[in-house]
This record gives C-alpha cells, structure tokens and sequence, in this order.
C-alpha cells in the first residue's frame, strides 16, 4: 500500500483486516483483535519479533544516559529542592559534572536515535510479534524519560504557573504569570512572564487540578504534567494501529514511526507537553468517526481542541466523516455546520467554569508573533530580507509579507482538502491539512512536526523518500534541542561553550551512523560501491559524447 491509498472503513461495527498486503476484508468487530485486527492477528501480536530485543535494549540505555544528563543540564526550577543536593549541585556547578552531563544527555539521544533505526531495520518485514515489538520498545525508552528533570524544553514549568492563575482567581488569558507572586521561582521561562496562555480550557482545568493537588512545589506538578503526557501517548500507542488497520497499513510501523521515534518520546515524555494529550485525543476521535461512531469522535476532537485549539483544523474533516462517502454538498455543508455548532457549543459552555470565557480562540486569531529560522517561511523571509535590504529596499516589509502569504496559503490547502479528493483518501486529506498548516507557519517548534506525523503515519509513508525524509526531521530536531536547549548556569566557568560541546558529539554521532556504522549507513546511502559503478557505466553509455 503505498502512500495516499489510504482506505477507510466507515461502518458502524467492522474494521479492517490488514493481514494481506492489498486485501481489504472487512470483518465484524466481534473478531477483532486488539491491535484493531482479526483474532489471528491478535495471537500473532502475543508471540515477539525476533532479533528486536537488542535494539529495545540499547535505546534503553540511551534513555539512561539522557536521565542521567539532564540532572546536570536540564530544567530545574530555582524554587526546586533539588538545586540544594550535593550531586545536583556537583553536576551544576563544577566543569566536569556540566561536561559530563552534556554528553550523557547528548550522546544518549543519539544512541535512542541508532535504536530507533536500528529497530525498524529488524522488523523490516513486519511480521507476526512486530507490534508488540514496538509496543516494548515505546515502554522500555520512556521509563527513564517519565523521572528525568525536564529536558528540551521548560513549558512545563509555565504550566504550574497559569494553574496558580486559576486557582487565584485570575484568568490566564488575560495575564501573564508575571502576576504572580514570586512567579520566577518556578522555573518558567521568562518569555511566559506577560505571555496569555494559548491552550483550551480543559487543559487549564487540568493546570488548576495539579497545582491544588501539589500546592505549585515544581517539581511533584512536574511529574503529575508528565503522567497526563503519557495518557495522551497511550492513547496513540492504542489508536494508531488501529487507524492504520483500517488503511491496510502495517500498525506495527505505523506505531514506529509515529510513536516510537525519538523525537516523540523526549517532547512528550521527557518534555512533557501537553501536546501529547491534544494528539492522543485527536487520534482517539478520528478514529471512532472514521469507524461509524462521529459524535464520539466529533466529542474527542473537541476535548482535544480544549487541550491546544490548534486541532480545529481536523474539525472540516471529521464532519466528512460524519457525512459519509457520496455525500452531495449540500449534504457535506450541513454536516460541517453541525460539526462547528456541536464542537463550539461545548467548548462555549466549557469556558464558563472559573470565567475563562472565549479566551482560547485568542489563540488562534492572535498567534505567537516572530519566526524561527527553520520554517520554510522563516528561512526564505531571511533571504528575502537580506536582499532586499543589499537593493536598499524594506526587506522587513517584505519578509513579513512572505511570511503572511505563506500562512494563508496553508490556510488555502486546508480549504482546498476540504472539498477535492476522495473518501477513501479523507484522513490522509486531513494528515496533509494538519501538516500545510504547521509546515507554513513561520514559527515551527520541533513538537509541531509531531501533530500531523501519527496521521500520515496510519495513511502510509513509503519506504522510500518519504522515510527517509523523516529520519533527516526526526534527527534534525533531536540534534537543534540537545545543544538549544542546556541549562547551563552562567557563572559556571567552561573552556568551552556547552552548546558547542553537544553540537561536537551529535556530530560525530552523526558521521558514524551515516559512513561507519554498517548498519544505518544503509538507511541513507544505501548504495554499494559496486552498485554506484555499475550506475556509472550505465549513464556513460547513454551519453556517446563522453564515450
């Protein structure tokens, strides 16, 4: 099945069995597996893939490695008993305990990236037992993540601060955790000082929840924001091959791919952004809308639009599949309406406890201003600023204009989607929606990638440039956070700048698995020598000039 052939089942108690490679059967929900497929897909699911457990094994140990390093180069909150620890204060404050956490937490995330590859070469025929394969390996690498201090990212500790907001009485939507007493002291970055907050209100309900049950102490809502992290991650580890089944798509290399790759575990687990609860919701929904069950869908949407608003954009696509296949427009259009009049009547209603109000469409009609250098728009807006300005025009009008046209062209795909392509394609429709709108916007966290990545995952990735277009993201991302984002106090004297030093290491880590190790250097440059020559004489011959 190649990408794009995506099939969707929309009866009310069937799925499907993907057991054969380009056989749809549809079978009754009764026989149905766990993994969303027959009951001898089940028991094949029970029995493990062979030669898997080594990977498994060493993306554990890099999942160590990085526990062990962000002691010394994560995010502590000042107000954190953990800063007045002997070791803590070792690792902090001396050269070699910041040296040495730096590597550990560096070459542990390259080593969780070799096992990731590593794993999905060893189950390359996805076979019997491959699921519980990757099913193993997503616990086994997010155990040490699950007590790690917070690593790639401090969002976490903004989280405990508008929880205090609510809990006071005062609406985060309108303020910044600046109007807190002694705010700093929770271990927020500076930049959510005046910040209004841009998540939906059940996951400020859920802020208030944690902070009452820990009394705001960093580092106890630290671990409760990680355990709702890791609901939405078990809801992706059990919805994903489900949605992919009814693809025909492998759902043991649909959960690799979306679920198991590095960069999914550190931001959701390690980072423990809510993100992973909006995606876990969002994936949930589709799927029981995608499977005769809309209004259930349509309501997990919701819960997942009042997490992070930013899941709005599935909302055309799930009153598709409310709608069913062969819908007239008018009958489309009718559906969208119910969809909308459904989704934001709840939402309307959610906003009344604690007075939060309308305010999460703030984050959507008023997004986080500026750009990040690796958006498309971003990058392109940098080089059309700097020419511009070289031909002493306004270079940033002009950026910013690029960055506009960009934005709204993503809008104009999502439109597009909306009403061109077949039902059988609508959730890939959705997946290439969800990615137009983040991957033109001019500000990319490396989370983002992972909205729309479980959605293209279950539609089908090739094995070919499309994969291998993930690993570059994937490792691109994890390389950017690990020299980004170090907590490295300032008056710590360092021959050498901690960034730089983990930049070295991913590196180096980098040439080996491209060039030396013998293994994942077929991932990318997969050709032999022999191969290339042979390649060589052929394109000689079709060239008489150069005979």
């Amino acid at each position: 099945m190649t990408a794009g052939e995506s099939r969707v089942s929309t009866g009310p108690r069937h799925e499907v069995d993907s057991v054969g490679k380009g056989n749809r059967r549809i079978v009754p929900a009764a026989e149905s597996g766990p993994a969303g497929g027959s009951l001898s897909q089940a028991r094949q699911v029970l029995s493990p893939a062979p030669r898997a457990y080594w990977a498994i094994l060493q993306g554990f140990l890099g999942s160590l490695m990085m526990f062990a390093g962000s002691i010394g180069a994560g995010w502590i909150a000042n107000g954190s008993p953990m800063v007045r620890h002997p070791l803590v204060i070792a690792l902090r404050t001396e050269g070699w305990g910041v040296t040495t956490s730096t590597v550990l937490l560096t070459a542990g995330a390259m080593l969780l990236i070799r096992s990731w590859l590593r794993l999905g070469q060893r189950l390359q025929a996805w076979g019997p037992g491959s699921l519980r394969s990757v099913v193993t390996a997503v616990a086994a690498w997010s155990a040490p993540l699950l007590f790690a201090v917070p690593i790639y990212s401090r969002d976490v500790y903004a989280y405990t601060g508008q929880g205090r907001l609510v809990l006071e009485g005062i609406n985060p939507y309108s303020n910044g955790i600046s109007s807190l007493n002694n705010w700093f002291s929770l271990g927020a970055d500076p930049a959510w000082a005046e910040a209004k907050t841009p998540y939906g209100p059940y996951f400020l309900w859920l802020e208030r929840a944690v902070v009452g049950i820990t009394g705001a102490q960093p580092d106890f809502s630290v671990f409760l924001f990680r355990l709702l992290a890791v609901v939405g991650v078990a809801l992706c580890v059990v919805y994903v091959p489900k949605l992919a089944a009814l693809h025909n798509i492998n759902g043991g290399r649909a959960l690799w791919i979306a679920v198991a790759n590095p960069l999914f575990l550190i931001s959701f687990v390690a980072s423990a952004h809510n993100d992973a609860l909006m995606v876990g919701l969002a994936v949930a929904g589709t799927y029981c809308a995608a499977t005769g069950r809309p209004v259930t869908g349509l309501l997990l949407v919701t819960a997942s639009i009042g997490i992070k608003p930013i899941t709005v954009v599935l909302l055309p696509f799930i009153g598709l599949l409310w709608a069913g296949p062969g819908a007239s427009l008018a009958r489309k259009i009718g559906f969208w309406a119910a969809t909308v009049a459904v989704s934001f009547g709840v939402l309307l209603l959610s906003g009344l406890p604690y007075g939060l109000g309308t305010g999460w469409i703030g984050a959507l009609t008023d997004p986080t201003p500026g750009y990040t250098g690796y958006s498309p728009s971003g990058f392109l807006g940098q080089q059309v600023e700097g020419l511009a300005n070289i031909l002493h025009l306004d270079g940033g009008m002009l950026a910013t204009w690029l960055r506009t046209l960009f934005k709204y062209a993503g809008v104009a795909l999502v439109v597009l989607l909306m009403f061109r392509g077949t039902y059988p394609q609508l959730i890939r429709r959705m997946a290439l929606a969800f990615a137009a709108i983040v991957m033109l916007s001019p500000i990319i966290q490396p989370w983002y990638v992972l909205w729309f990545i479980p959605l293209l995952a279950v539609t089908g990735i090739r094995n070919d440039w499309q994969i291998k277009s993930l690993y570059v993201i994937i490792t691109f991302f994890v390389v950017f956070g690990a020299q980004d984002q170090l907590s490295v106090w300032s008056f710590v004297r360092l021959d050498f700048h901690a960034s730089t030093l983990a930049f070295v290491v991913a590196l180096a880590f980098i040439v080996y698995l491209l060039f030396l190790d013998v293994h994942t250097r077929k991932l990318l440059l997969h050709h032999s020598t022999a191969e290339l020559r042979e390649r060589w004489r052929q394109w000689r011959g079709n060239r008489p000039d150069l005979a």
